[in-house]
């Protein structure tokens, strides 16, 4: 379903899966940002959105199309608190999805936080997160290149039933959950990952 993208997250108890939501319908600019989301994670929800709107061109949408639509990105189970920036490239990736009608494959899942160039930064909780896309019947996750080297700390049963793949740029996340290949990937260096208060699902 368009709009619809697996995102990974990590609790307390473990990590799990979290669906991120995005609906575009005929308005005027409006963006709406609902689930009971922390201030990191709305701060995510309008990176991703700059991002977004700074490929246009390459997306093939109109330079202002954000004026004309109104958009709601939701992150159900709406009664439990969110937060962290890590949700942040499936946001961005919902967000094209819903805008160009096109599919995510539901055996795939992603974590990453975005900068406003499209950056893919390092995230916490890979471990866990790795492990819930296993019990998800997830089958291919995007994971930010700086934290590659953290499948070293995951079980190997876990590891080889997973195709995990190293992205340092939205635009390669594109590529991969939509089949975008006219994106440039430019070169991203890696920023500082974001602590979260403690008992709030992180993502």
């Amino acid at each position: 379903m368009p709009g619809v993208v697996n995102g990974l997250a990590w609790t307390e108890s473990g990590g799990d899966i979290l669906q991120i939501e995005v609906s575009v319908v005929p308005g005027k600019g409006k963006l709406t940002i609902t689930g009971k989301l922390g201030e990191v994670m709305n701060e995510s929800a309008q990176a991703a959105m700059t991002y977004v709107r700074s490929r246009a061109a390459l997306l093939q949408l109109d330079r202002d199309f954000y004026q004309a639509v109104d958009i709601h990105i939701h992150v159900p189970e709406g009664a439990i608190p969110k937060d962290g920036p890590s949700a942040g490239i499936t946001m961005a990736t919902a967000l094209v999805s819903a805008l160009l009608s096109r599919d995510v494959d539901n055996t795939l899942a992603m974590t990453g936080e975005i900068s406003l160039q499209g950056r893919v930064l390092p995230i916490g909780g890979l471990k866990e997160k790795l492990m819930a896309a296993v019990r998800s019947g997830v089958k291919v996750v995007l994971v930010p290149e700086k934290n590659i080297q953290d499948v070293a700390e995951v079980n190997a049963e876990i590891v080889e039933k997973l195709e995990i793949v190293p992205v340092d740029h939205m635009d390669e996340v594109l590529f991969r959950a939509l089949g975008l290949d006219s994106i440039h990937c430019p070169q991203a260096v890696a920023g500082n990952q974001h602590a979260a208060p403690s008992g709030i699902v992180t993502h």
